[in-house]
């Protein structure tokens, strides 16, 4: 029984950890507290309940009402007067996924949208109640079927995108329009878009803040499994510099003489040293780690992520640099 239980989570971490290995598209959270946001959330549920009043349908949350498909086959019933042949309540998630399917492509081909490029949102977004892509795909279906519902205007959000592999981390910050002007919902972010994106990645939920975590470690194994050595905890393992330098020399091909740095560290001053020579061997890579403090290796979360993916990069830049370099040897030759 025991065993069953634990095979249980082993796949729901799996799948946890999959769900993550992927491009994803999150909201700065900041930009949640937005009163524009707010508003626009606020007007889409008031039209979609007023839209669905006849049938005695009523929605309360964007995120947790619409991901099974029941409300968007309403509203597609009500607006184009399209009847699809499917259950009308889709109980597992397997029939939910296939309602969901079926009522997105016949709205796609509604809305006019066959090019996919066009298209911000999918079954597996909606079903997975992504805040972004629902609002997408509600406020082209009111432009749409009820262009005269009055949106607010100038709602913009700041979004994180997260590119995470087994190789390691990839993140970028741009601006979504929901709805069209010319002002964003920068009076909220403050200097979001100067802001670091791992401090924005940081404050995302719990859940998918362990599940990044889960990741990085899983990148930093498999570095390090030819020295037979594994890490479980970001926070505790890296504090002391020697996890962070056996990885740089595994990802730089290259071996750190013993007495360059403490293998056992016993104080604060033999971590500090070794802390600060992984400093500067990234630094001379020519890699940009000044926001990370020697100090407070033993303090921060972000520190670690920041010099794993800043020795990961190094290590995804050094293939391509001698690609170049043989291919105009070659070109000389």
């Amino acid at each position: 029984m025991e065993s069953d239980i634990f095979e249980k989570h082993k796949n729901e971490d799996t799948l946890d950890r999959q769900s993550f290995l992927e491009r994803r598209k999150l909201i700065q959270p900041k930009c949640l507290e937005d009163p524009k946001l707010a508003k626009l959330k606020e007007t889409l549920v008031d039209w979609i309940n007023s839209t669905l009043n006849p049938e005695h349908i009523v929605v309360q949350s964007l995120e947790e009402d619409l991901y099974d498909g029941l409300v968007l086959h309403h509203l597609l019933t009500r607006l184009a007067g399209v009847h699809l042949p499917c259950e009308d309540i889709a109980l597992s998630s397997p029939a939910q996924i296939c309602k969901l399917e079926m009522v997105l492509e016949e709205l796609d081909r509604r809305l006019g949208l066959q090019d996919s490029s066009q298209i911000k949102w999918n079954t597996k977004l909606i079903h997975k109640k992504d805040l972004l892509a629902t609002l997408h795909l509600l406020v082209a279906m009111v432009r749409c079927f009820q262009p005269e519902v009055d949106l607010p205007s100038n709602v913009k959000v700041e979004v994180v995108e997260v590119e995470v592999s087994s190789s390691g981390i990839k993140t970028d910050v741009h601006t979504e329009v929901l709805t069209e002007g010319s002002d964003t919902c920068s009076d909220a972010l403050g200097n979001a878009e100067g802001e670091d994106p791992i401090d924005q990645l940081l404050r995302l939920e719990a859940h998918k803040v362990n599940t990044l975590k889960k990741v990085i470690l899983n990148f930093v194994n498999q570095s390090m499994s030819s020295l037979g050595l594994q890490v479980a905890d970001l926070d505790t393992q890296f504090a002391d510099g020697v996890i962070l330098l056996l990885l740089i020399g595994q990802l730089e091909h290259f071996f750190i003489p013993l007495y360059e740095f403490n293998l056992t560290p016993v104080n604060h001053a033999e971590m500090l040293q070794n802390v600060t020579l992984a400093l500067n061997l990234l630094t001379d890579s020519g890699l940009q780690v000044s926001s990370v403090e020697p100090q407070g290796r033993h303090r921060h979360l972000e520190d670690p992520v920041r010099l794993v993916q800043a020795a990961q990069r190094e290590m995804r830049e050094e293939p391509e640099q001698s690609r170049s370099s043989t291919d105009g040897n070659a070109k000389q030759s």
